[in-house]
């Protein structure tokens, strides 16, 4: 499975970006995620979507500001960004997760992930 993010850029804080990211398959019938990882910094979970849409989960750091979704006719997922702070700015990547037994599953741990796309770069300045 490929999957290609898109839609990072500089913005001002306070400001919005909607990350895209188009997959070649998967997106439909997998737990999906976003991770990102700033210079220097470990690669910390963003926010995930169940395999069902009922199930998502975010970090608390985003919580109430980001919001996952995708549309699985177009095996594309999104990660809408409203009021970004600096320390927001990263490398963003989207990922399909491994089989899972339940469709309710939202997934945290990368180990749970078995595809990862390109990362996308969102800067935030103060």
């Amino acid at each position: 499975v490929q999957l290609q993010a898109s839609g990072g850029g500089l913005v001002q804080a306070g400001g919005s970006l909607r990350l895209s990211c188009a997959a070649s398959g998967l997106v439909s019938s997998r737990a999906v995620g976003w991770f990102r990882q700033a210079p220097g910094e470990e690669r910390e979970f963003v926010a995930a979507i169940a395999r069902n849409d009922a199930n998502t989960d975010y970090a608390d750091s985003v919580k109430g500001r980001f919001t996952i979704s995708r549309d699985k006719a177009k095996n594309t997922m999104y990660l809408q960004m409203n009021d970004l702070k600096p320390e927001d700015t990263a490398v963003y990547r989207c990922a399909v997760s491994s089989p899972v037994p339940g469709t309710g599953w939202v997934l945290r741990t990368p180990q749970r992930y078995a595809y990862w796309g390109q990362g996308t770069l969102v800067t935030v300045s103060s």
